[in-house]
């Protein structure tokens, strides 16, 4: 560099600095990412009188790729001032610098120079321009452009695929992917089958993920990244005897390749092949050491998990808030409490920080361990920008479930007023407040906002919660209703009838009212003629109404059809003090 700065002095001694041609060469090298100076390169630009398009176009893709998005912004702005007209080398950095931004209406704003322009028919701007919808999230206008493109070419076909996957919408990818093999005009490659194979793996497609198999095979040819991606594929779907013959057979394997065979025989409690594989491993990045402590967390085994944390700072490999979350959600599960606090305590001396995915497994954790003050000390202090819809409905939730119908309401509604959209798992939430907080006409509300305000359409588990709502209120009637209506519209769904006739039968028996009960059992014996627990139900029903023949009756009852009745057991952990 030091070089270079002298031949640039004598440049702009000499003057030759005003030779178009060595002007481009110098701006092109000094602004290059990998060899160049990107400060360098902006004092040189700055004492040039009249920058051409070529040299704006340089500065703008060296800014974008420098993520000084807002400076690549600024530069287009300003040649579009000097009325030049940016061409295809111009708007595809710029589109990226939007992304950077998350900006949408200036997207727009770009786009609508691109139309007035006539560019747009350009098929290298209209892939960027797509891609930059795709990456905002507005596939709706990605479809738009790509159906009124008079030309596609693979790259087209891509852009459309992965922005659908990155939307996790996935039955639109493989549908586009299906029209692509139909017209048949352009052959997929490497990053279609990958994003594709994406979409496989989320839908459990297992067909289409074979049949794309062979054709990698028999025409495209195998590569690290095809490789990769159908090892997690077969891992995923539970095929892990193909996914291990693949990845035995890979002339070359990366820390992906490890991480996707690791963790897919964890996934499926094959730990030890996980654990052997993890050994053997030449190279172990943070996301394989976390690979394989989640591995653990998931089959329950917290101890190993910790152990493995502990052998992974021995070796001096990082964790990153991944691994982290793995193991707070480990001392959830294990109700260790003091493992939980070690890790908080590893996070504040380690300047982690605390955003919404860390705040929320600290405040399960918390919540679980029964330290709820905890847990909503940790939620007031996430910024209000990083609370988003899990961190909400974490701790409204926490607070239901312990109790605090009042303090979970109260957050539900300052949730609505920061803007931050409920979903499904809120709303259990909220129900379950409303229920152990005897707040029927709030419930009843709540039910009919999350369909009408929200959208969200009724789960079981909802139905679940409004059911054992009107059921400790002793609305009986009403909630019988409501299953009947639910039941109907879903065809007589052998789970919804058995979960939600239960809990009305629990009411029933609370509140006394034999004959209700008498219908429901008859209704379920009829389904599950096995079940110990709904004899059991009616026969302390009628123990409670003073029936005892009828007690007797529901035990012969039980003798005859062979239901036995399983003695309740429990466990306590005892320390071993030897």
């Amino acid at each position: 560099m030091a070089q270079l700065e002298q031949i640039q002095a004598l440049l702009f001694t000499l003057g030759i600095h005003q030779h178009v041609d060595t002007l481009h060469k110098l701006m092109a090298f000094t602004a290059h990412p990998l060899h160049g100076n990107l400060s360098h390169a902006q004092r040189i630009f700055d004492r040039i009188e009249q920058p051409t398009l070529f040299i704006y176009n340089v500065m703008i893709k060296a800014h974008t790729k420098s993520g000084h998005f807002r400076n690549a912004l600024y530069l287009f702005n300003e040649l579009r001032w000097f009325r030049m007209s940016p061409d295809n080398f111009t708007y595809p950095f710029v589109f990226k610098s939007i992304c950077g931004m998350r900006d949408v209406l200036d997207g727009e704003r770009v786009h609508g120079f691109v139309l007035k322009s006539g560019i747009g028919f350009d098929c290298y701007v209209c892939n960027s321009l797509m891609d930059m919808y795709g990456e905002l999230g507005c596939m709706k206008r990605v479809k738009k452009l790509f159906d009124e493109m008079l030309s596609r070419d693979s790259v087209s076909w891509n852009v459309l695929i992965a922005g659908y996957v990155r939307c996790s919408r996935f039955q639109e990818a493989v549908r586009v992917y299906r029209n692509m093999l139909r017209e048949g005009s352009i052959k997929p490659e490497e990053a279609t089958v990958v994003s594709t194979l994406s979409a496989c793996t989320a839908l459990k497609k297992l067909d289409l993920g074979e049949e794309i198999h062979q054709y990698v095979s028999k025409e495209l040819g195998h590569t690290i990244k095809i490789d990769n991606s159908l090892v997690d594929m077969y891992c995923k779907c539970g095929r892990l005897t193909v996914a291990r013959k693949l990845f035995d057979d890979m002339p070359t394997r990366n820390v992906m390749s490890w991480t996707s065979m690791v963790s897919g025989y964890a996934s499926f409690g094959q730990l030890e092949d996980s654990r052997d594989l993890f050994e053997k491993s030449p190279i172990k990045d943070v996301v394989l050491w976390t690979a394989m402590i989640n591995g653990y967390v998931q089959s329950n085994l917290f101890e190993e998990a910790m152990s493995l944390f502990q052998a992974m700072q021995k070796k001096n490999m990082k964790p990153d808030k991944y691994t982290l979350v793995s193991l707070l959600k480990g001392c959830a599960q294990a109700g260790a409490l003091d493992q939980g606090g070690q890790i908080y305590n590893y996070m504040t001396q380690n300047g982690i920080t605390i955003d919404a995915v860390v705040g929320t497994a600290l405040m399960e954790m918390y919540a679980k361990c029964g330290s709820l003050n905890k847990s909503l000390e940790i939620f007031q202090e996430l910024l209000i920008g990083e609370k988003d819809a899990t961190s909400w409905t974490s701790i409204i939730c926490a607070l239901a479930m312990n109790g605090h119908a009042k303090k979970a309401l109260e957050l539900f509604l300052q949730m609505e007023q920061s803007g931050v959209i409920p979903d499904s798992v809120t709303f259990i939430g909220v129900l379950t407040a409303c229920s152990h907080g005897g707040l029927v006409k709030e419930g009843r509300q709540y039910f009919d906002s999350m369909i009408r305000k929200y959208g969200v359409e009724p789960k079981l588990e909802h139905y679940g919660c409004l059911i054992d709502l009107l059921g400790r209120a002793g609305l009986l009637n009403e909630a019988e209703e409501i299953i009947k209506k639910f039941i109907q519209k879903n065809n007589n769904d052998k789970k919804i009838v058995v979960t939600l006739y239960s809990s009305l039968l629990s009411a029933c028996r609370i509140h006394g009212d034999v004959d209700m009960g008498e219908r429901i059992v008859e209704i379920l014996v009829g389904i599950e003629s096995g079940d110990s627990s709904t004899h059991t139900l009616l026969a302390n029903m009628y123990a409670s109404a003073d029936r005892w023949e009828d007690v007797s009756k529901v035990r012969k009852n039980m003798k005859a059809l062979h239901v036995k009745k399983f003695p309740g057991c429990s466990s306590v952990e005892v320390e071993d003090h030897s």
